[in-house]
Parts: structure tokens; C-alpha cells; sequence
């Protein structure tokens, strides 16, 4: 899989008053998690033509309660006018949305790889959009409180 890979800072608007505050990112991780995942739709935006899907794997997510899960996947349903479900690579190639002969998705799948919260509360993310064998976004951001 052919991925572009370089930082880039997420603005995360989140209305944290700070850490002194006792304000934990991971009592937000909804919030962060869609604001992360828009950033990487709006990444690569050709890969965002005629989609029919957005899919969005959370099986790597830890401690991800099932508020964040629904927040996430409502926010994307009310932003895109596509399908958007919850779906692994692999649930995909089961469900007959990926292409063989082509090897590319009818839509994009957004898969956050990985989440550090510091001890400064600094949350940092990496996650990636894949469409096709040739096209794929990866990215890093992070987002202090």
C-alpha cells in the first residue's frame, strides 16, 4: 500500500480549560476521535470521490467506551452524505466492498493506528485513510489540553 506520510497538527475543538483544571482527554476521546477523523478526510480529497461509504475501524482502540464509538459514527453520519459504518479491512473484503480485480474500496476506510495521551496530557494520534492499493493518506497529530 502505497501512503504518504508527514505530521500535521489537528485542531481539536475541544473546550478543555486546561489541565490544572483536571480536565482528562480520555473522558473526551469522541470529541478528539471525530476531529481526528475529519482531518484525514479532508486529506488527499480526491480519494473522497464518488465513495459510497465511509468505514471507520476502531478494533485497535483501547478503553473506548461505547459513547465515543456512537458519538464518532453519528458525527460522520451527520457531516457525509454517504454510508458510514464501523469495519476492518477484512470485514470489508468479507461484506464484497472491496474489489479484487481493481484492488480498491467503493468508499474509504479511517483507522486510527494508534493514541499516546502524555503526561501532559498531550494526545497524540496516528491514523491513516486507504482507498485503494495507490491511494492512501497517513498522518500524525496531536492536540495538547
Amino acid at each position: 500500500m502505497n501512503r504518504i506520510c508527514f505530521s500535521i497538527v489537528l485542531v481539536v475543538s475541544i473546550w478543555l480549560s486546561g489541565c490544572n483544571a483536571g480536565v482528562e482527554p480520555k473522558d473526551h476521546m469522541g470529541e478528539i476521535y471525530s476531529v481526528a477523523l475529519n482531518s484525514l478526510m479532508e486529506e488527499d480529497v480526491a480519494l473522497n470521490d464518488h465513495i459510497d461509504f465511509i468505514a471507520i475501524d476502531m478494533s485497535q482502540i483501547e478503553h473506548f467506551k461505547e459513547r465515543d464509538r456512537e458519538q464518532v459514527l453519528s458525527n460522520f453520519k451527520e457531516r457525509y452524505k454517504v454510508d458510514i459504518m464501523e469495519a476492518t479491512f477484512e470485514e470489508l473484503k468479507e461484506q464484497g466492498l472491496y474489489n479484487e480485480e481493481t484492488m480498491a474500496l467503493d468508499g474509504v476506510l479511517l483507522k486510527i493506528e494508534k493514541v499516546d495521551v502524555t503526561f501532559t496530557n498531550e494526545v497524540v494520534l496516528e491514523g491513516s485513510k486507504y482507498r485503494s492499493g495507490l491511494g492512501g493518506y497517513r498522518g500524525t497529530g496531536n492536540r495538547s489540553s
